[in-house]
């Protein structure tokens, strides 16, 4: 098995099988989030995962991303597979291979927009002026060239999604994972972002998976999944296997 970091030459960026995922109810019953799903996706490649609210989109994401380990499964990121790797290889791999942005952009308030993009990659081992120079020119991309040296508590909510975008491809990540990035933002807003995932994401080679309730946006991916009864099938078709997970 490769280091993480290293990954396997050919491999893509996300190799899932059989992954599943249970949960103990209030009342000691199990609930299945998520019933054997399988999922590769190539590099380059973007992918839209819908479905009904607490259908398990977001549990697909963290099991994918190494935020949470499947009851059963396994998940290859990079060719490297996440099972049984300890605690300390996993956050490595996962800072180094993986970007997230979430509906809420969880930066750091009392950090900078450049510090809290330069973080990351500070955190991989890079110097300081190799990850502030990388974060500079992210910020440039995403249009806050002028907004540097200011606090999250200092920019709107749109910029701040934008800062989380930068971050999230600092590292130069194989796989993007965005959880209803704009779900929090006003449409404008929203579809200005919704260009720079697609822009700079085509641009840094990185697979994408998204998970959203738009359309709109669902459209633009290579492919679009639907979460059905803890399965992933093609947008359209429909499984007759029970009830949405929760």
């Amino acid at each position: 098995m490769s280091e993480p970091g290293a990954p396997e030459s050919g491999t893509p960026p996300v190799f899932a099988v059989g992954l599943s995922k249970r949960y103990v109810g209030g009342d000691g019953s199990a609930i299945q989030v998520l019933d054997g799903v399988d999922l590769e996706v190539g590099a380059g490649e973007s992918i839209a995962v819908i479905g009904q609210s607490g259908a398990g989109k977001s549990t697909l994401l963290h099991l994918v991303g190494g935020l949470d380990v499947p009851s059963e499964g396994e998940v290859r990121l990079a060719g490297v597979s996440l099972a049984g790797l300890s605690a300390e290889r996993l956050a490595r791999l996962r800072n180094e291979k993986v970007g997230f942005v979430f509906q809420f952009h969880h930066l750091l308030r009392e950090f900078t927009a450049l510090e809290n993009v330069a973080m990351p990659l500070r955190i991989a081992g890079a110097g300081v002026r190799e990850a502030r120079d990388r974060a500079r020119e992210l910020l440039g991309r995403v249009g806050l060239e002028r907004r540097l040296e200011h606090t999250p508590a200092q920019l709107s909510g749109g910029e701040q999604q934008r800062v989380a975008v930068a971050r999230a491809l600092v590292t130069r990540p194989v796989l993007l994972l965005a959880d209803e990035p704009t779900g929090n933002l006003d449409p404008p807003t929203g579809e200005r972002l919704h260009d720079l995932l697609f822009e700079v994401g085509s641009e840094s080679g990185a697979a994408m998976i998204l998970v959203t309730h738009n359309m709109d946006l669902a459209a633009r991916a290579d492919r679009v999944l639907r979460l059905l009864a803890g399965r992933l099938v093609p947008a359209g078709e429909e499984l007759h296997a029970g009830p949405w997970g929760a």
